[in-house]
């Protein structure tokens, strides 16, 4: 949008006092005092960029500049810091070459693709539960947070490297990869630590290559991929980059959103016994299959609604390359744009009584009165998450074969805080008590 159609130049409410807004422990609840203060859009001047953030937090906002204009938006604050731990890839690229590798990539992610990896799915939660059962045989408590890390990172592996990664596993004497769940810090020094995994990745692919193996996997996958219309593979940085974000986009998010759900089941129970008779009347004693997905409503509601209060993803940042009229406010070239998904899926206006973990609220025709842009989990617009959909199947499969066994209690401990990082985690390792059933 250029300076001529932008009518009146009206600026948003202010916060007083100057401040620099970042990846930091308390960002988030210094943007949500001033939501609750000042409303849908504020901007607040930061001293150390010299230049104003505005926080938005209305649908009709987040639609603007996630779809309708998003051309006019790039990626902004804390970019940088992803960029360190996954190179150039498709969450942190733009323009052209962001289009490109979507493009690329997309077919990995095709539901029939996903579709054929139920097994790998359902038999890594199996193996799960039955250490369970071993470590719990003497009363002790899961750490949620490790196990959840765990579990989703086999799967993740497995999905990109299959048979590669127990080889690999057998060469080293352990899994290379495990760091992930070992390491919980996301400082510099972990992304140094990530990074130099990148030499696996390519000793893998160059054994591929050297034997001819096309296997049936997302790295075969994007190995065999081709642009549609140079007819060129990815060079190998860019495959690596890829890569890399698959493994870390593939498992934080899923770990973090299924940690805060197994933590709101024991604080809600009327949910918990209407998820459970759910499951048994849906799976039974059956390992559950897709068509028991599409009939295990109340379980991908449970998900739903786990995802609007502790969003994986909290905080989107863009930059405007242009002046921008947003509602009737003018926003200046160059200004910093902050969306976070844990404020507008808390915004009253939308979601009543929204602070309390309601999975009826996503009962479709409550759903389909709300505004599209009220709940966006996975992002929105044309980056929304290219994964949305094997997240959603994965979490959608390990809530029903746990639940179909296991009821949690919460272990009192540490206080269950969030720790609004790149993730939404919890600050503490939560410890749930497996009850069998």
């Amino acid at each position: 949008m250029m300076d001529a159609d932008i009518k009146i130049k009206l600026n948003p409410p202010q916060v007083t006092e100057p401040l620099d807004l970042g990846y930091d422990d308390q960002v988030l609840n210094l943007m949500s005092k001033h939501f609750y203060q000042l409303g849908d859009i504020y901007r607040v001047y930061s001293p150390s960029r010299r230049r104003y953030t505005y926080v938005l937090s209305h649908p009709d906002y987040v639609k603007h500049v996630l779809q309708t204009n998003n051309k006019n938006y790039i990626k902004g604050e804390g970019i940088d810091r992803v960029k360190i731990l996954l190179g150039n890839g498709i969450m942190v690229s733009e323009g052209d070459f962001w289009r490109q590798q979507r493009r690329m990539i997309q077919p990995a992610f095709h539901r029939q693709v996903i579709a054929g990896l139920k097994d790998l799915i359902v038999e890594s939660n199996l193996q799960m539960i039955e250490e369970w059962r071993e470590k719990t045989s003497s009363g002790h408590p899961l750490n949620i947070n490790n196990e959840m890390s765990k579990v989703t990172l086999h799967i993740v592996l497995n999905a990109i490297f299959s048979e590669d990664l127990l080889t690999l596993t057998s060469l080293k004497g352990n899994n290379p990869f495990d760091l992930l769940t070992k390491e919980p810090e996301r400082n510099l020094q972990f992304a140094m630590k990530f990074r130099s995994l990148a030499q696996v990745i390519q000793q893998i692919m160059y054994q591929r290559r050297a034997q001819g193996r096309v296997c049936h996997d997302f790295l075969s996958m994007l190995m065999e991929s081709r642009d549609k219309e140079t007819g060129q593979p990815m060079p190998d940085k860019q495959l690596l980059d890829e890569v890399m974000t698959l493994v870390i986009a593939g498992h934080e998010t899923t770990a973090s959103a299924l940690v805060w759900a197994w933590y709101l089941l024991t604080q809600y129970p009327g949910v918990e016994q209407r998820l459970h008779r759910e499951v048994k009347q849906v799976v039974g004693n059956n390992l559950p299959s897709f068509e028991h997905l599409e009939r295990l409503t109340y379980t991908k509601q449970v998900i739903q609604e786990a995802l609007r209060l502790y969003p994986p993803g909290w905080l989107l940042t863009r930059i405007n390359k242009e002046d921008d009229q947003i509602g009737p406010f003018f926003i200046p070239k160059g200004s910093d744009i902050y969306i976070s998904p844990y404020l507008v899926h808390r915004n009253a206006k939308f979601w009543s009584h929204p602070d309390q973990f309601v999975p009826d609220r996503f009962d479709p025709e409550i759903t389909e009165v709300r505004p599209r842009f009220a709940y966006f989990p996975f992002g929105a617009g044309p980056r929304q998450c290219i994964g949305d959909h094997f997240a959603m199947v994965e979490m959608q499969f390990h809530i029903s074969m746990v639940m179909a066994q296991v009821k949690f209690s919460l272990v009192k401990g540490d206080p269950v805080e969030i720790e609004p990082q790149i993730n939404l985690r919890s600050r503490y390792p939560i410890f749930l008590k497996a009850h069998w059933r």
